[in-house]
């Protein structure tokens, strides 16, 4: 089979593909109908949507899991009216499940119909050599527009429709699958090297999504704006959760917060996420809380706690947040509080964690201290060199006795 000659394609358009008109006209526009979506932003997020819809330029978002990166996407596609593209990264993901593939069961069914007619492409020709090129003019077919299945990059660059391309935990890819987003990023095209380059025909909006397990490379940085996303304020937070319309009553709602932003402070494997809260505001909700103690939220603890660890260092810490004269209760200190009949007999009071290790330092101090061993002790500074043993004087002559078959290992 020849190799196809990279070529154009016919139906792209070669002029600039920004567009002079913004989604947001601006930051106010953007704000009032991210808003409007039920996304309520601080300035410096209003401001950076309206400056990427403003600027044609490709949006990435850093922070930790649960600050609303993702949600941002989704409100900016309800806000502007485009359609969301999503490409999930993930480790060990290549170009063909982010960019494009070619159809095999199409190219093997093509491959059956030139069989067919192998016969009446050559039946005009005159000699071997004719009949030959002949039948490689049709190779070229198998790597035409016709055989291509886009994934979401090539997608959101042949829509005909304006979209919102998420690429999200782009961190999560390989380094390998963050280079090939550079063409994408730097100038809305994609190239297809059987075929040739497809330009962006409206500009879409980009938003990559990190969770900073790895760095990013400099130039995938260098071609977007950038914004860190952290956990809002509390007064945002509060507002977040009202918009939500959980059914928890307001003060209640504002003790919740407090109790979330403590959480955050703690050393925990996973902080509660803005999404996670609102999760448990509804469950208080659901079950008629109309005032925080210590056993209602331990009970509900799991709901924002998804580690066991955390789950017990958490429900430490939320009576002494509420009352800070309160002491732990039993059940709240031993077996966690659930209620689920779990049945565990560790204990993880702070106490016992204290004794444990206070008996460990003794034991290693203990095994430290000088003079423990008698002079018998090999270790033992006074032990003296063991005299050396007397070897009987036909010892030796009887394992190597002259003239024995010894037999040689194998």
């Amino acid at each position: 089979m020849t190799t196809p000659t990279t070529r154009q394609p016919s139906h792209v358009d070669r002029s600039d593909p920004k567009d002079p008109n913004p989604d947001f006209a601006s930051v106010d526009d953007a704000r009032e109908r991210l808003h409007a979506v039920g996304y309520l932003t601080d300035d410096r997020l209003a401001t950076t949507a309206f400056l990427q819809s403003a600027l044609g330029k490709p949006l990435l978002l850093e922070g930790p899991a649960g600050v609303g990166k993702t949600q941002l996407a989704q409100s900016v596609a309800l806000a502007t009216g485009r359609r969301l593209l999503r490409l999930q990264c993930y480790e060990g993901q290549d170009e063909t499940k982010a960019l494009y593939e070619w159809d095999y069961g199409k190219q093997l069914l093509y491959t059956q119909m030139l069989r067919e007619k192998i016969g009446d492409i050559i039946a005009d020709t005159v000699g071997l050599d004719a009949a030959i090129e002949k039948i490689a003019a049709q190779d070229n077919v198998f790597f035409s527009e016709r055989f291509l299945a886009p994934r979401p990059l090539l997608e959101a660059v042949q829509s005909t429709e304006p979209v919102v391309l998420l690429v999200d935990e782009v961190d999560r890819a390989d380094e390998a699958l963050e280079a090939v987003l550079l063409e994408l990023l730097a100038e809305y095209q994609v190239s297809v090297p059987e075929i040739g380059t497809f330009v962006a025909r409206t500009t879409p909006i980009v938003i990559l999504t990190s969770n900073n397990t790895r760095d990013l490379s400099a130039a995938l940085k260098r071609r977007c704006l950038h914004l860190f996303l952290n956990y809002p304020d509390a007064e945002r937070e509060l507002a977040i959760i009202r918009s939500k319309e959980t059914g928890l009553a307001g003060a209640v709602a504002d003790q919740l917060v407090e109790v979330v932003r403590h959480l955050r402070t703690l050393d925990l494997r996973k902080s509660p996420s803005i999404s996670e809260t609102i999760d448990w505001a509804r469950t208080l909700a659901v079950l008629g809380v109309e005032e925080l103690s210590p056993a209602i939220l331990a009970d509900t603890m799991n709901v924002v706690m998804k580690y066991e660890r955390d789950l017990a260092l958490a429900t430490q810490q939320i009576p002494r947040l509420l009352d800070p004269n309160t002491e732990v209760p039993e059940s709240l200190s031993h077996g966690h509080g659930h209620g689920h009949g779990h049945g565990h007999d560790h204990d993880h009071s702070h106490d016992s964690t204290q004794d444990a290790d206070a008996e460990g330092r003794q034991a290693r101090a203990d095994k430290d201290k000088p003079g423990r061993h008698d002079d018998a002790y090999y270790g033992s500074p006074t032990a003296k060199a063991a005299p050396p043993r007397a070897v009987k004087p036909g010892q030796g002559s009887r394992s190597f006795a002259r003239g024995s078959a010894r037999k040689r290992p194998v």
